[in-house]
């Protein structure tokens, strides 16, 4: 198995970094900071020999935001609080107009949105979660033209989602299960079935995950301080190890999509483990040797 360590960026540490996610026709990173509901944007360079982050912009939403995306059109589809926001090209965040809300129980339970991707044809999955972490109180969700639909209900903490290279299979994680479960992906209506276990980690739970080009599957650790990758029938590939327990997320970047970004938080480290990790909460880069996906924008169009 391959034994990599990825290096901090400068952008300074946020509390709950995630879903980063290469805009391509900006040529720039986007990656989000739930709870202070942060979108910020940053252009990847080369520095002393390693992937840099330069920052851009940083947008503010007035509520949690745990993903953004870029559509086709060329704005921004953020997941915040449990709405869908478009926000359009360089506009100010007051002007975000929600195109959709997901219709959640009456029973009391918090919840905010969490991860989100597009699929090849244009579609967003995207899931939720209580604030609580109550079991099985959120779902994953499917926005399209047609609107939104509820694909996988009694999900405690939706999380990771990535497709093969013909999008034929769609790899995901509920957290607290421990597990990456795939689905077969039918590319024409973008519904599940078949759904089994893909791999069980042995430590820490999963978190975001994306796909390289050979079909590899890359999973961000929370507290496991790594991201592993795995062959597409689930054999060990690579671990990246990094000086951050908690490993949130993971997406290729750049011209190449050769550079893999990974995002960490302190959310849920006390006093001690913060003064341990004093890098916790940064971006992290590294070049395993492999390739990403090209991320698909939302067809807004």
């Amino acid at each position: 198995m391959q034994h990599l360590r990825a290096v901090p960026c400068s952008p300074l540490p946020g509390r709950l970094t995630e879903g980063p996610v290469w805009d391509t026709r900006r040529q720039e990173l986007l990656w989000v900071d739930i709870p202070e509901g942060l979108v910020h944007r940053a252009a990847l360079t080369e520095e002393r020999g390693h992937p840099e982050l330069v920052p851009v912009v940083t947008l503010r939403f007035d509520r949690p935001v745990g993903a953004v995306l870029p559509c086709a059109s060329g704005a921004l589809l953020a997941a915040a609080g449990t709405s869908f926001l478009r926000l359009e090209q360089d506009r100010p965040v007051t002007e975000a107009v929600e195109i959709a809300a997901a219709v959640l129980p009456g029973d009391g339970v918090a919840r905010r949105m969490n991860d989100a991707a597009v699929d090849p044809a244009g579609r967003l999955l995207a899931g939720t979660m209580a604030y609580d972490e109550t079991p099985g109180a959120g779902a994953l969700y499917r926005l399209d033209g047609e609107g939104l639909a509820t694909l996988v209900d009694s999900v405690t903490i939706s999380n990771g989602l990535g497709w093969s290279p013909d999008g034929t299979r769609l790899y995901y994680a509920d957290s607290p299960t421990g597990r990456v479960d795939v689905f077969a992906y039918d590319t024409v209506t973008g519904s599940l079935s078949d759904r089994r276990t893909f791999v069980v980690l042995d430590r820490g739970v999963p978190d975001g995950l994306t796909v390289d080009s050979e079909g590899r599957v890359w999973v961000a650790v929370w507290g496991g301080g790594e991201v592993l990758a795995f062959t597409p029938d689930g054999a060990p590939h690579a671990r990246v190890e990094l000086p951050a327990s908690h490993v949130t997320s993971c997406a290729f970047a750049g011209p190449d999509l050769d550079v893999l970004v990974i995002t960490t938080a302190t959310e849920g480290l006390d006093e001690d483990r913060r003064r341990a990790e004093p890098d916790a909460g940064r971006l992290f880069a590294c070049r395993p040797g492999a390739r990403g996906l090209p991320t698909p924008p939302y067809a807004d169009r």
